[in-house]
C-alpha cells in the first residue's frame, strides 16, 4: 500500500512540465496524524506500508518532514520492519544534517536530475527562468557520498528525447548506480516522437549491457524493470496501478487522490476522492484503472501486452484523457522498451551466462546497487 503526503505545494524550481499547482500551502500536523492513522488502519496486514514526502519541493519543510516521521514511528502499530519512508527531491536542497537524518530514520532519498545541463535547464528552472544544473549536481554528488545507491530520476519530453543517451552516460559518470527514466506523458508527443523510440532505445540498450560487460552495472528503469517482467512472465497484481484502492496522496490540506500525479491544484476539485477529515469512497472514475486491462481493442489481441503498463492509469490519462485508455506514444514506447530489453537479456545471457536470476523475485542484478552506505 502506497501513500504519499505533498507536505508543501510550494517549490523553489518552476518545471515546465510539473503537475503539482505552486500554492504557498504546508500540511498541518493534525493532518498528518489523520493520515498516518488511515495508513495503518487501512494496510491489510499481509502488505508493506509505503509512505512517500512529497511536494512541490518537500526538503523546504524538512522540519515538518521530521514532525512527520516521529509520528510515524510514535504510532503504535509502527513495525520498522514494514514501513517503507521515503522523500523525493528536486536535489536543489542538501545538507549533511539532512543526510544524517535520512539516514539514521531509514527515509530513501531520490533526486530528480533530467541530465546533462543542456537538459536539465531545459526544463528544471528557478522562477527567475536561470538554470538549476549547476546546484543540482553539486548536490547530487555530494548526496552520492551519503547514499551510494541514490536513484535518480529523469524525465524527457519531445525535445530532449534524442538526448536521452547521453542523459544516461551523463548520470553513470557522476557515479550513479540507479537511473529511473520516465517520459512526460502529458507532452505534445508526434508520430515521429514515437518512429524515433527503437533506435534510441536501442542506444540505451547498448549502455546496459556495456555497463554489466566494463563490470559496471547500472540498474536503468528502461531496460531493468521489463526484463525481471519478462522473466516473470508478467506484472503480479502488486505491481501493477492500485489508484484509489492501495495508493493514495494527499493534498496538503488533506484532500484524497488516487495517484500523487493527480494532485493537480490540490483544491478537492478534479481527481479528488475524499478528504482525510470528512471521509472518502474511492471514485467510480477510478474504476476503468489499475487491475483492470486497457480497453483499446488493440491492447486486447497483443501478444506483449502483459508486459506492458498498459494499466498505468495516471500516464493513461495524462496521455489520452481516461485511466483506461493507452496513448499511442506509451504504446510505442512500451513495445519498444520490451523488443530492447529482450535483446539486452539474450545478448548478457549468451556473454556473461546465467546473469538475471535476481530478476525472477523482482530484485537488480547488480552487484554495485548493493554497496554499503559509506560511513561519514
Amino acid at each position: 500500500m502506497k501513500y504519499t503526503l505533498c507536505v508543501t505545494q510550494q517549490c523553489n524550481l518552476r518545471c515546465r512540465y510539473c503537475y503539482i499547482a505552486k500554492r504557498d500551502r504546508a500540511m498541518p500536523i493534525a493532518i498528518a496524524v489523520r493520515i498516518v492513522d488511515f495508513a495503518f488502519s487501512n494496510t491489510p496486514q499481509e502488505e508493506r506500508i509505503d509512505i512517500g514526502f512529497f511536494g512541490g519541493e518537500p526538503l523546504l519543510e524538512f522540519d515538518r518532514i521530521r514532525a512527520i516521521t516521529s509520528i510515524i514511528e510514535d504510532h503504535p502499530k509502527f513495525d520498522p520492519g514494514r514501513v517503507d519512508l521515503s522523500v523525493v527531491s528536486n536535489g536543489t536542497i542538501f545538507s549533511d544534517e539532512i543526510a544524517d537524518y535520512l539516514r539514521t530514520h531509514k527515509i530513501a532519498l531520490g533526486i530528480s536530475c533530467d541530465g546533462p545541463p543542456a537538459v536539465q535547464d531545459a526544463f528544471r528552472t528557478f522562477p527567475d527562468g536561470s538554470g538549476s544544473s549547476l546546484i543540482v549536481e553539486q548536490n547530487l554528488r555530494r548526496a552520492l557520498g551519503w547514499f551510494p545507491d541514490l536513484p535518480v530520476n529523469a524525465v524527457y519530453s519531445p525535445s530532449t528525447l534524442p538526448c536521452l543517451a547521453d542523459t544516461v552516460d551523463h548520470l553513470a559518470a557522476l557515479g550513479v548506480a540507479k537511473i529511473y527514466l520516465n517520459a512526460d506523458y502529458s507532452a505534445r508527443w508526434t508520430r515521429r516522437d514515437a518512429d524515433r523510440l527503437p533506435d534510441i532505445y536501442a542506444r540505451i540498450a547498448d549502455q546496459y549491457v556495456e555497463f554489466h560487460e566494463q563490470g559496471e552495472p547500472r540498474f536503468i528503469s528502461l531496460i531493468d524493470s521489463k526484463i525481471a517482467v519478462i522473466l516473470r512472465r508478467g506484472y503480479r497484481p502488486l505491481e501493477r496501478c492500485r489508484m484509489g484502492r492501495g495508493e493514495y496522496a494527499f493534498s496538503p490540506s488533506g484532500d484524497i487522490y488516487p495517484c500523487e500525479r493527480l494532485i493537480g491544484d490540490g483544491n478537492g476539485s478534479g481527481h479528488c476522492i475524499g478528504n482525510i477529515v470528512s471521509g472518502f469512497s474511492p471514485a467510480a472514475a477510478c474504476a476503468g484503472a489499475g487491475e483492470t486491462k486497457a480497453r483499446n481493442p488493440e491492447c486486447l489481441g497483443c501478444g506483449l501486452s502483459i508486459y506492458c503498463m498498459n494499466w498505468c492509469g495516471c500516464s493513461n490519462y495524462f496521455a489520452s484523457g481516461a485511466y483506461d485508455k493507452v496513448g499511442p506514444f506509451l504504446c510505442a514506447s512500451e513495445r519498444a522498451a520490451i523488443v530492447e530489453s529482450m535483446r539486452a537479456f539474450q545478448r548478457l545471457e549468451e556473454r556473461l551466462g546465467p546473469t538475471f536470476v535476481d530478476h525472477l523475485s523482482g530484485l537488480p542484478w547488480a552487484p554495485s546497487l548493493r554497496r554499503t552506505t559509506v560511513a561519514r
